[in-house]
């Protein structure tokens, strides 16, 4: 507790965190974190509704938008590039708002081609100023923007005009462009950092053997040409993927750019991977200027649980002892944040090497051991044996006790096999790509973390149906069957649930921690979410018992922690210190994009993207609502 009390000191010590949200995770290495404070905890209660944006998704491609998901994060454009709010909507969409008022200043839709099954999902843009471009020259200032497929857009920050100067025409190709969107896509934003532009790709989950490879590429800010580009499976034939999907994170003062890389493909079966995959399932700092690797970290050797690295590398200084290490925090689906000295890639704690139970396929070589830190603790406790199944009643407490006696359950890493077995965390995690908010001096990380059972099997093609197949993830508790073409098998994943429907431990299903990572302990846990909407009926009350959560949170030096996440269509803001809940909004739907704040003409607003996601399999809509305190300035 005496660390926590001196949050609110350090929240205001450093002039490096500023109060403007010029990148997706506010600043370039993915802090989440905001220095305004005039929201706060003591005023916080009063926010109201400031502005509501409608992006015209909804009216234009209702059909459409069931299979998407509004995952953007506005950045803030400064003064010199147009003081604008610039998204993306799911279909690739670049809008700019007046951040004041969130009236329309201008808009790009690059028309990207939509016969896909791929779901539709962009989370931001980046913000560039091109000072090879004289200053009072067009696209000085630049927004790049991904699109659904796979183009790399230059836009005039002021005027949302293409720049000409930049590939062709103002776009280039990215690898797998030849490709349909169901193979290769884009979702995060780019990184942009000392005249190069920087992407990863999303690559087709499950369904290849030899998927796309999940190349890295790195492009000049000014021309588009082709600097450098690096695959995490060094071009090795049997298996693709191993790609950077979530957020990449910049350290221009060690020249370092950091990928979370994610699984080799087919995710659950590899028995025809290379035997050296020392890259993917990892963060590898790679050199700026020239994409060669300078460490690298492997946080799942082998992966056969879908493990991939899910979110953003979290940029700090690690002090302790009178030292400060530059240092980086890496959540994991597996429930583990992994704190690494960001210039060697060297473990701030002891790393053990946990046993874990061999793979009963047939050729498969599963890693005999997996690592795992001594502190942090693991964000969720993933033993579930039948003595601890939950239900609202005997009967349905009994029923799940009885499936979990009856699944292959040897503890986290137990591999899929024929037998049905226990998924927790399943590949949703743990954490995900919203990843987490570090407040700076104090190390203290908080992030959403799902906490929810899902069950595995592999099942010989010859045996499956795969009317079901199209599924993304059983998050809403239907059957998810996929065929892994190339492989003899195909996935087979359930939620584990009573038949009520409810899972079968015990809530929160989906809670926020509170992490020191210097003194490696856990402050505080909160459930997130209610379940008050997911029963037969909607219910007027609250029932905090946590939900499934997609999206992250964002910190301020208010002592405030924002985030929406749920399946509950809430807006929550915690208190920081201790987790406890100080005001909530009920959106028109689910928000499971990343919230930010920014301060404009000396008020500060909050900002979330409302429009639901597809695999929630709830409403869907085109909101971006801005909150702010009371304008006393107003006329009466």
């Amino acid at each position: 507790m005496r660390r926590i009390a001196t949050i609110a000191a350090l929240l205001y010590a450093s002039s490096a965190w500023g109060q403007d949200w010029r990148h997706y995770g506010g600043d370039a290495g993915g802090s989440h974190y905001s220095a305004a404070a005039q929201l706060n905890r003591d005023n916080v209660d009063q926010l109201e509704v400031a502005w509501v944006h409608r992006s015209g998704d909804l009216e234009r491609s209702a059909e459409l938008l069931k299979n998407s998901s509004a995952q953007a994060t506005p950045i803030l454009l400064p003064a010199a590039a147009g003081e604008s709010l610039v998204y993306c909507t799911p279909f690739s969409e670049v809008i700019a708002l007046d951040p004041g008022s969130g009236e329309r200043r201008w808009s790009h839709d690059p028309q990207v081609d939509t016969a896909s099954l791929r779901p539709f999902r962009c989370r931001g843009v980046a913000y560039y100023e091109e000072v090879r471009v004289a200053e009072d020259a067009s696209c000085r200032h630049r927004i790049f923007a991904n699109t659904y497929d796979r183009r790399l857009l230059a836009l005039d920050a002021i005027t949302g005009e293409l720049c000409r100067d930049f590939g062709n025409h103002g776009e280039v190709s990215q690898f797998g462009r030849d490709k349909a969107a169901d193979e290769i896509s884009n979702s995060s934003p780019p990184v942009v950092a000392d005249g190069l532009v920087i992407n990863g790709s999303a690559v087709i989950d499950f369904r290849l053997a030899e998927a796309p490879k999940g190349i890295v590429q790195a492009f000049d800010s000014l021309s588009g040409e082709l600097r450098w580009s690096f695959d995490p499976l060094q071009g090795q034939a049997g298996s693709g993927a191993a790609n950077v999907w979530a957020p990449i994170s910049v350290d221009q003062s060690l020249g370092l750019v950091y990928l979370p890389t994610g699984t080799p493909s087919p995710d659950y079966y590899g028995v025809n991977r290379p035997d050296d995959t020392r890259y993917a399932n990892s963060v590898v700092a790679l050199e700026l200027a020239t994409g060669k690797v300078r460490w690298h970290f492997q946080h799942v050797r082998h992966d056969l649980w879908d493990y991939d690295t899910p979110a953003q590398p979290i940029l700090f200084e690690w002090q302790k002892d009178g030292e400060t290490v530059p240092a980086l925090a890496q959540p994991t689906k597996q429930g583990f944040v992994f704190v690494l000295d960001r210039r060697s890639g060297e473990s701030l704690w002891e790393i053990t090497e946990q046993p874990v139970p061999s793979s009963q396929i047939r050729g498969e070589k599963s890693a005999p051991t997996q690592p795992k830190p001594i502190a942090p603790p693991p964000l969720l406790d993933p033993f579930l044996m039948p003595e601890q199944a939950w239900g609202l009643t005997p009967w349905d407490r009994g029923d799940c006790a009885r499936q979990l006696a009856e699944l292959d359950n040897l503890g986290l890493f137990t591999p899929l096999s024929e037998k049905t077995t226990l998924m927790f965390p399943g590949s949703l995690g743990g954490a995900n790509w919203g990843g987490g908010a570090i407040t700076p001096g104090s190390g203290v990380l908080v992030l959403n973390v799902n906490a929810a059972p899902f069950t595995g099997r592999l099942v010989p093609n010859e045996q499956i149906d795969t009317s079901q197949d199209g599924k993304d993830h059983p998050t809403d508790g239907q059957r998810f069957v996929v065929p892994m073409k190339g492989t003899p098998y195909t996935v087979e994943i359930n939620a584990l649930v009573s038949p009520l429907g409810i899972p079968c431990n015990a809530p929160p299903w989906g809670k926020l921690v509170a992490v020191d990572l210097v003194a490696g302990e856990i402050l505080w846990e909160t459930a997130l979410g209610s379940v008050h909407e997911l029963g037969p009926f909607p219910l007027p009350f609250h029932i905090d018992w946590g939900t499934p959560n997609l999206g992250g949170g964002i910190a301020t030096a208010g002592g405030l922690f924002f985030i929406a996440a749920t399946m509950d269509r809430q807006l929550r803001a915690f208190d920081l210190a201790s987790g406890e809940t100080l005001w909530r909004y009920t959106l028109p739907v689910d928000a499971t994009a990343t919230p930010m704040t920014y301060t404009y003409r000396g008020r500060q607003y909050l900002v979330i993207n409302a429009g639901g996601h597809f695999m929630f399999n709830r409403e869907a809509g085109d909101y971006l609502y801005a909150f702010a305190l009371p304008d006393n300035r107003k006329a009466p």
